[in-house]
């Protein structure tokens, strides 16, 4: 993207989603899970998205304040979580489904400025839209957690 080749980002970016998918498939159905890879695909999921987030802001086609807003939650859900495991213990690594929507939302905007760079289609209002829809989903999961989190938090403190 740093170069302007969008096309192979393209198709760099829907490899990485793909083999991603598989791979979860295959830990589901053959039962190959482990904590090691619960911990191991979120971050590997983050740094593709944080690094195109990142690359998509730093050559103009995504405000700097959106990719501020993603790097916040992103860290406000890991220094949490690391904190509720040092002070509380272990607690399950599942996402929750506000943020498995704003992962969609996230790859989908991803997704959408590099077809607007491809295409002869101008998408810039479907990109403002889904971009609209990131910060709102950023907000919403980025509370869930503190709900959840904190009441899970209470009650085990309570014990």
């Amino acid at each position: 993207m740093l170069a302007g080749q969008f096309a192979l980002a393209l198709i760099l970016f829907s490899i990485a989603g793909v083999s991603d998918a598989v791979d979860g498939f295959l830990a589901k159905h053959y039962h190959w899970e482990s904590r090691l890879g619960s911990i191991l695909d979120p971050i590997a999921d983050k740094l593709l998205l944080i690094s195109s987030i990142f690359t998509l802001t730093w050559v103009g086609l995504l405000p700097l304040w959106l990719l501020w807003l993603v790097l916040v939650r992103d860290i406000f859900i890991v220094v949490g979580g690391l904190a509720y495991h040092h002070i509380l213990g272990e607690f399950s690594l599942k996402p929750l489904w506000s943020s498995k929507i704003n992962t969609v939302l996230q790859i989908s905007l991803v997704l959408w400025v590099v077809l607007d760079q491809i295409s002869v289609i101008d998408m810039k209002q479907v990109i403002t839209i889904n971009q609209w829809l990131v910060v709102a989903s950023i907000i919403n999961s980025g509370s869930e957690y503190i709900l959840v989190w904190g009441i899970q938090a209470w009650k085990q403190m309570r014990k």
